[in-house]
């Protein structure tokens, strides 16, 4: 039996923030999501496109952050097997009651540390009345509220070491890497995992504190490019920080926009346009440090924030 397709894909991040009013103004108002209720010091949020009961587990926290990622098996039988192949590599944390919405869910941890769950039972979400579609195949009517991202796109973490954790994603969850970054003395600094056909689902870059356990950025898909140019108003309009963009990355060639929610964590806008990656035989692109010194696909170079800012900060 193939291991690809276990995981049918990133379900939901949980993200930490020691601002909970502004980050929740800022992924409502700003972003669009919707909220669907609320438990004990999170709220979950949810993408006008997404199935599932929410998209965001919002939380506040002493300090910034993401506490766990979410990932969909593709059937029960695709849990267990799953769950047996963690507790082989020893990563396992254990079985818990799962968030509104999702059943039973097995956590454990990445090598580097990132906490994530896996899960199958799921309540498909059905809107009220006032948030109910035209469309019979759209989860909830298009909220018309800033930036209205349409799903959740990826996960980038940061690692003290990329290729445990990447390797992992790949002999254990059946993940399959796409793209990434080798040095010249042979590190492996970014590497791209997708567990569907899209590009890339989850990606790893290089921590150049040395640090664990961190995040890069959360990254939301908008239905075109033109979205994004639009989000960068909304953001200035807002005063939210801009970080980088628009632009087009070479890697992966998506259209992006980062900026920081009031938490401090990094959120991308995204739009990877219509690639995916559809080659059950796909042999994983390689760039050289060369090539990355280059900069992004039409020559911004990439700023330095980019390779340090992380959460939660380090001294």
């Amino acid at each position: 039996m193939t291991l690809k397709h276990e995981i049918a894909h990133v379900g939901h991040v949980e993200l930490l923030t020691p601002e909970p009013e502004k980050s929740l103004w800022f992924f409502t108002r700003v972003m669009g999501l919707t909220e669907n209720g609320a438990e004990g010091d999170s709220v979950y949020l949810r993408t006008w496109d997404d199935y599932e009961h929410h998209t965001l587990k919002l939380t506040a926290h002493t300090t910034s952050g993401i506490r766990r990622t979410g990932l969909r098996a593709s059937s029960q039988e695709a849990l267990d097997r799953r769950v047996r192949a963690i507790e082989d590599a020893g990563l396992g944390i254990g079985w818990r009651d799962g968030d509104p919405g999702i059943g039973p869910t097995y956590v454990f941890r990445d090598p580097d540390g990132h906490e994530l769950e896996i899960y199958w039972e799921s309540e498909w979400y059905e809107a009220p009345p006032e948030l109910a579609p035209s469309l019979k195949n759209q989860a909830q009517a298009y909220p018309a509220m800033g930036v209205c991202v349409r799903r959740l796109d990826h996960v980038n973490f940061l690692a003290a070491e990329v290729e445990p954790s990447t390797d992992f994603l790949r002999d254990v969850l059946g993940g399959h890497p796409t793209e990434q970054i080798r040095l010249d003395d042979g590190t492996i600094a970014g590497r791209w995992v997708t567990f569907t056909n899209k590009s890339y689902d989850l990606v790893y870059t290089r921590d150049r504190t040395g640090g664990n356990g961190r995040l890069h950025h959360i990254a939301f898909a908008t239905d075109t490019r033109e979205d994004i140019l639009r989000a960068a108003d909304i953001f200035l309009d807002n005063g939210v920080f801009i970080e980088t963009g628009p632009h087009k990355h070479a890697i992966q060639q998506t259209f992006f926009l980062y900026v920081y929610e009031p938490g401090g964590n990094r959120v991308e806008l995204c739009n990877p346009g219509a690639r995916l990656v559809l080659a059950p035989d796909w042999k994983t692109i390689t760039w050289t440090e060369a090539e990355r010194a280059k900069g992004q696909a039409w020559g911004l170079q990439t700023i330095e924030s980019f390779h340090t800012h992380g959460t939660p900060p380090v001294p």
